[in-house]
């Protein structure tokens, strides 16, 4: 005989369900458990389902859950950028109040004022400077959870990512400067999105018992979310670079390289498109069409890179690097199929009851 040992350091109970006024179950809890929670008769005691599972959390403990307040000390020589990059790692953490305090009676210069001002409007969603003093900043994170799902986000800012690609073509066709500026000039849109879903992501694994407060249903599908929104934000910087490449070109491409060019964007972006799709529906089949569509990209590519031989010199290298920012997008669009396939996986299985197997 084939015998199998396991071990597990969870203290595990057996109780009894019980009704009482013949319609209430009822259920003891342990005694130990009670007394390391400081709880007594009347104690208030939050019950959250989770699936099969239900959770107790006391409502003392969820009240000690919230982030203290983040201070951060600096010296009127600390770079603006060495100040911002503190301030997005404490936010993502979730901190709700974070100071930017002046070291010792020293003062924030005005560089540093200005700087982490414009950061915060436009790159911390739902973040407010509601202290404003000489040697002091104070931020607010007043958006919570309902008001603002990780899905909503998300098809936010793969709505901006689509719109920044379509306009990166046209600024193309048409050689317009200012509308490729304008692409440039969105990112901060999705990076703005991409900081508030990796804050909420990171507050989900922490604690749980928020996931369905942020629209979720598992700690699983947080991970999902996390590999797609990277490559989401990936995608909005292909849409940047394809933009940054058109400002050095000086003269219209002809007609049939910029034929080529609409072609490969457009099968990249209708990918990236489904993708998302894909996702929001739960869709398995229609990511494994996207996988399967996926191979086409191969021939398109190499037909745009034959017809950018044609172009000037000078253009050429714009070109080529133009083309392999669209290749880029349909290769994310890809990415994020491959975790739809796995988000959703399940919902394919015909039978989901795993048999039994005794071991002799």
């Amino acid at each position: 005989m084939h015998m199998l040992h396991y071990s597990s350091k969870k203290v595990e109970e057996t109780r009894k369900l019980q009704i009482t006024g013949g319609s209430t179950y009822i259920i003891s809890l342990p005694k130990k458990w009670v007394i390391q929670n400081h709880l007594e008769k009347g104690s208030l005691i939050r019950i959250q389902e989770e699936g099969n599972i239900l959770s107790l959390l006391p409502m003392e403990s969820l009240k000690q859950q919230k982030r203290e307040k983040a201070i951060l000390i600096v010296s009127p020589k600390t770079s603006s950028e060495s100040i911002i990059r503190k301030i997005v790692s404490v936010y993502l953490v979730g901190y709700d109040i974070i100071y930017i305090r002046a070291k010792e009676h020293a003062q924030l210069s005005s560089q540093q004022r200005s700087r982490i001002k414009n950061f915060v409007r436009h790159l911390l969603v739902g973040t407010e400077i509601v202290g404003d003093t000489a040697n002091e900043l104070t931020l607010h994170v007043l958006l919570s959870y309902p008001q603002l799902s990780i899905q909503s986000a998300l098809r936010r800012m793969s709505i901006i990512t689509s719109s920044m690609h379509k306009d990166a073509v046209e600024a193309i066709k048409h050689l317009n400067y200012q509308l490729a500026r304008s692409v440039i000039d969105t990112d901060n849109e999705v990076d703005r999105f991409n900081l508030y879903i990796i804050r909420q992501l990171k507050m989900a694994i922490q604690n749980p018992r928020i996931i369905k407060e942020i629209g979720l249903k598992s700690t699983r599908e947080c991970l999902g979310y996390r590999l797609i929104t990277k490559s989401v934000e990936r995608t909005a910087d292909h849409a940047v670079n394809i933009a940054e490449n058109i400002l050095p070109l000086k003269k219209q491409l002809n007609k049939g390289i910029k034929e080529k060019i609409e072609e490969l964007s457009t099968f990249a972006v209708s990918m990236f498109e489904l993708a998302i799709e894909s996702l929001f529906k739960q869709d398995y089949n229609l990511a494994e069409s996207i996988i399967t569509k996926s191979k086409e990209i191969s021939s398109t590519e190499k037909e745009a890179v034959a017809y950018s031989g044609k172009a000037g010199v000078d253009e050429i290298v714009n070109l080529r690097l133009i083309i392999e920012s669209m290749r880029r997008t349909a290769e994310y669009a890809t990415d994020i199929a491959e975790i739809v396939l796995n988000l959703t996986i399940e919902s394919t299985l015909k039978n989901k009851v795993v048999r039994k197997v005794k071991l002799t």
